[in-house]
């Protein structure tokens, strides 16, 4: 598969058009969480001013009144044209999508459609925390197949895992993160069909959390899940919130590959009256119209990969960091440092900067945290800064 590299857009760093006194003005969770001495570079908001595509499209339909319930297929279809532009996918189906309020919900539909209360659900920590959470409170059960120490899946554990899961006869299902988040890493074409090959031969239900597909660092191909052999039978959830930072804009798509449409017709009609009308239209301008926009954002993204390895080797050389190969997060190895199993606490209090706490990641999470990287270069600098400072 030929992904389309990034494209050189004209387009400004995205990330040096909001100042500080300025994003302490927003009122979503990054901003309210902690107090105004707080810096924080935790939960996965960006600090970018939107894409001027997706303010038209949503200031247009607020003068219009066009505020009811979502409607049609544009999302799908500008997903499936944004699939075979950047991703060389023609396999994404207008017809086998479904709009779904966002991707972690979709996530509890997509589960429910293949699994049952009480049944096993694989997931690879260190993973994202609301993996743990939903799937404990809709009552299936947790089996874990950590990553490897390269941070990769491990095959070896995963069909073990997968063994596990089945031996009792019931449906098991397989949660993936791709990108994974906190690592950033980003599973290859091989690496995707041998999990299909597990998949389909234990009998293995994987749906694909696929939230930060569009953001790749430079020279990194994502493959979707569906698009590899053998995944015919795989769900997978997509969304624009992430790469266009739209979480307050609740939108997003569950897609079947061809095996699994039967399950997908089986979505309850009233899923589809949980997401934004106007999220629906905002993501639909982010993915059909909004590529330049991006593009910018990801060159910027690769300089503060850059930027923050240097950081560190500058100020807090005893952490072990491995640039990802996708997403906006870092994940920083802080257990050189001696802080205990929760570094993030001991930056909070000693640094005033607030990071992902590692131990919520699952197994693996230990001694780590995760930093979000989609920010200033200056916030980033004054972020390293204070976690430096933590340690005199």
């Amino acid at each position: 598969m030929n992904r389309i590299p990034h494209k050189t857009s004209g387009e400004p760093n995205p990330f040096r058009s909001v100042t500080l006194d300025r994003l302490r003005r927003r009122t979503s969770m990054k901003w309210r969480t902690y107090p105004a001495d707080v810096l924080p570079l935790w939960v996965a908001e960006m600090d970018v001013p939107l894409a001027e595509p997706v303010v038209r499209a949503v200031t247009d339909a607020l003068a219009l009144g066009d505020t009811g319930y979502p409607a049609g297929t544009a999302y799908a279809e500008a997903l499936a044209g944004f699939a075979a532009e950047r991703w060389d996918w023609h396999g994404l189906a207008v017809e086998r999508c479904a709009i779904v309020p966002d991707v972690m919900l979709g996530v509890v539909e997509m589960v429910g459609l293949v699994t049952g209360p009480g049944d096993p659900v694989v997931v690879n920590p260190p993973v994202y925390r609301p993996f743990f959470q939903f799937l404990t409170h809709m009552d299936r059960r947790i089996a874990e197949a950590p990553l490897g120490a390269d941070g990769r899946l491990d095959l070896g554990v995963l069909e073990e895992t997968y063994r596990r899961a089945v031996v009792d006869g019931g449906r098991a299902a397989h949660l993936l993160c791709s990108p994974h988040n906190p690592t950033g890493t980003v599973h290859t074409a091989e690496e995707l069909s041998a999990v299909a090959a597990l998949a389909e031969h234990y009998g293995v239900r994987v749906v694909a959390d696929e939230i930060h597909a569009p953001l790749t660092a430079a020279g990194v191909d994502f493959v979707p899940y569906l698009s590899v052999p053998g995944a015919e039978a795989g769900l997978s959830l997509m969304s624009a919130s992430k790469a266009w930072n739209l979480a307050g804009l609740k939108a997003a798509l569950a897609v079947a590959g061809p095996g699994a449409a039967a399950d997908l017709a089986l979505l309850p009609e009233e899923v589809s009256h949980g997401p934004s009308h106007v999220g629906v239209l905002a993501h639909t301008a982010a993915l059909s119209e909004g590529t330049a926009w991006l593009d910018g954002l990801l060159a910027a993204l690769d300089a503060h990969r850059r930027l923050l390895a240097e950081l560190l080797a500058e100020h807090l050389p005893g952490v072990r960091y491995r640039p990802g190969e996708g997403t906006y997060l870092a994940w920083l190895d802080c257990r050189p440092l001696g802080l205990g199993d929760d570094p993030a606490t001991v930056f909070l209090e000693r640094g005033r900067v607030a990071l992902s706490h590692g131990p919520d990641f699952g197994t693996g999470g230990a001694g780590h945290v995760r930093l979000n990287l989609a920010t200033s270069p200056e916030i980033l600098t004054e972020g390293v800064r204070r976690m430096a400072a933590a340690l005199r």
